[in-house]
């Protein structure tokens, strides 16, 4: 945390924070029962809990629980209601009311509106021994993530000098915790990015100037070059020739327009790129001044070298990571406004869909905007265009793309607040770029805001988890009895998408990738998949994600269209070029005719 910044931290935390009275479930604890209106609306109901969070109106002197249910079920709009069975006070709340935490607490009765139609599941929750700030999946081993947060499991302020992680194998539901501490890197704020060969490389941060690599297969993290320009909250991206450009990061390590530069991992180095300079027009304009300008931008690599920087400005660009390198316009995004923390993925090969964000880093309204942006030759104009809002404003929100070509968007606030659940959103979002809408998903138990994260797994269900981290201005040691732990989320939950069920809730019948002729590939090339039948299907690959800060660029999905079919046998044809499928570790899904993805197998691209 930058040293100015800590009196803006302590106030919002002690204006803004909420406290819970009790901890979140995610399931009834007792057998719920289940009322439908004259109307047809179907609500559950589960003694002893309660929804936290605002109220629409109280109606006083009603008799009993399923009086109160049915008061809602009259009341236009009414998705939940708490009946108080000691005042005998009916709370109704509103469909359009944030952040309502579902509780234990014996007083209340809770009554919940049951989503129409197949709107995915979500798993029970997941306890993780630290906040998962950052994820990333492990290459070579897809049934783990490694999550992190800062030096402390929920603590962070200064240079730590080392990071708490945790193992997290999604299919086992085994956790183990170890502290990252031969790299002198508290890696809390960084720069992620997954070379072809499955190294994660993780640059500045707390530890401003600090590169640390992961090694799948040694599982061990190693000191590499110190960048030439210290950075805190930059962003970073692998090219088409597999090295790593990073930009910008000023929340540590000083305050100036941090140019870019690029690790190249043949020759273990780094060189600056001066003409790769973000004030030439990537910055935002931003209340808490320049520390905050030049903070997560949303960075896609490109043909030969290129990298467009689609936001979070208004006004986008496109980087040359050769020479000194250079900056050039590539067209207005958004016309309004900039769009801090917004979502941002590349859902297929040069189509980019971004949505939400603020126009400032904290304390500032949420946007519900959407946009598709489309590129094809480096350095040309990007084609931009305003789709439907999303149902929910969202800042700090998080998006996956998934082996359909859908985007699934979870978590954020109404009005983007640091270390807060204030306002928050529960509903899962899925974007359709096909039919260009959106569609209100099932609702997450857990606030996922600010230092919160998303990851798509090889089973096609999606990671969501974190949010909290409590910044101690003492660092290591110091008295963090204030921190509000309410608001620190040091676990996650798994969402299985709608594409995973039939429409009568129960588990679709999924397509089956028997093998696939090789285990590496290169842009241009053939590979053979069997397929467990012959039926209809479509494949896709999607690089592996990597996630903080509502960052993720590392993910990338490629649609495969040029297949040849033999009864059960495709041969898949890569696309050519390197700048559209960057090296690094793959998902290859296979898709069915009724939408339903397979278990992906795993395929190395290299150059």
């Amino acid at each position: 945390m930058a040293p100015h910044a800590v009196s803006a931290v302590s106030l919002i935390i002690s204006l803004y924070a909420t406290i819970s009275s009790a901890q979140a479930i995610t399931s009834c604890p007792s057998a719920e029962t289940t009322f439908t209106s004259p109307s047809g609306l179907t609500y559950k109901t589960c003694q002893g809990t309660d929804y936290e969070g605002p109220t629409a109106q109280i109606v006083p002197n009603i008799a009993n629980a399923a009086a109160c249910v049915e008061l809602c079920s009259n009341t236009v709009p009414c998705d939940k209601s708490v009946y108080d069975n000691s005042n005998n006070d009916c709370h109704l709340k509103a469909s359009d009311t944030y952040g309502l935490r579902w509780t234990q607490n014996t007083r209340f009765t809770a009554s919940r509106r049951v989503d129409v139609g197949n709107v995915g599941k979500w798993g029970p929750l997941v306890t993780l021994p630290v906040i998962p700030v950052a994820a990333f999946v492990v290459p070579t081993d897809t049934n783990r993530m490694l999550v992190f947060s800062a030096w402390g499991k929920n603590d962070f302020g200064g240079a730590g000098g080392l990071t708490q992680l945790a193992d997290y194998n999604w299919k086992t539901g085994a956790v183990s915790q170890r502290q990252i501490s031969n790299t002198k890197h508290d890696m809390f704020c960084p720069g992620i990015s997954s070379l072809q060969d499955g190294r994660i490389v993780i640059t500045g941060g707390s530890n401003a100037e600090a590169v640390s690599i992961y090694n799948p297969l040694t599982n061990a993290f190693t000191r590499a070059p110190d960048m030439k320009i210290q950075r805190g909250y930059q962003s970073s991206t692998v090219l088409s020739n597999g090295k790593i450009f990073t930009v910008g990061g000023s929340y540590s390590g000083g305050i100036f327009n941090k140019p870019g530069e690029v690790y190249d991992s043949g020759s273990n180095a780094w060189t600056l790129l001066p003409g790769a300079d973000p004030s030439q027009g990537m910055l935002t304009t931003d209340h808490e001044g320049q520390w905050r300008t030049d903070n997560h931008a949303w960075l896609f690599a490109w043909r030969d070298g290129s990298v467009l920087q689609a936001g979070p400005s208004k006004a986008m660009h496109w980087f040359s990571t050769t020479g000194n390198g250079s900056i050039s316009e590539a067209g207005i995004r958004d016309g309004d406004n900039d769009a801090m923390c917004g979502v941002n993925v590349m859902y297929d090969a040069g189509k980019i869909f971004t949505a939400g964000g603020s126009q400032d880093y904290t304390d500032s309204p949420a946007f519900n905007r959407a946009h598709l942006i489309s590129i094809d030759s480096p350095y040309q104009p990007a084609t931009v265009e305003q789709v439907s809002d999303m149902r929910y404003p969202r800042g700090f929100a998080n998006a996956v793309v998934l082996p359909d070509g859908k985007i699934l968007i979870t978590g954020g606030q109404k009005r983007s607040l640091v270390f807060t659940d204030t306002d928050s959103i529960l509903p899962a979002e899925l974007f359709d770029p096909a039919t260009k809408t959106f569609r209100t998903l099932a609702e997450e138990q857990i606030p996922r805001n600010y230092h919160s994260v998303s990851i798509l797994l090889a089973d096609g269900t999606v990671f969501s988890g974190g949010g909290g981290l409590c910044y101690v201005g003492g660092g290591i040691g110091a008295d963090d009895s204030y921190c509000n732990r309410a608001v620190d989320h040091p676990n996650g939950q798994i969402f299985s998408p709608p594409y995973l069920f039939n429409s009568d809730g129960s588990k679709a019948t999924r397509p089956t990738i028997s093998s696939v002729s090789v285990t590496y590939a290169k842009a241009g090339g053939s590979i053979k998949v069997y397929m467990g039948d012959s039926s209809k299907t479509s494949f896709s690959l999607i690089r592996m994600g990597s996630s903080t800060h509502s960052i993720n660029t590392d993910q990338r999905r490629i649609a495969l269209t040029d297949v040849t079919q033999s009864g059960s046998s495709y041969t898949v044809r890569l696309p050519k070029d390197a700048g559209v499928l960057i090296p690094g570790y793959y998902y290859l899904f296979a898709v069915n005719g009724a939408g339903v993805p397979s278990i992906a197998k795993t395929l190395q691209i290299r150059l």
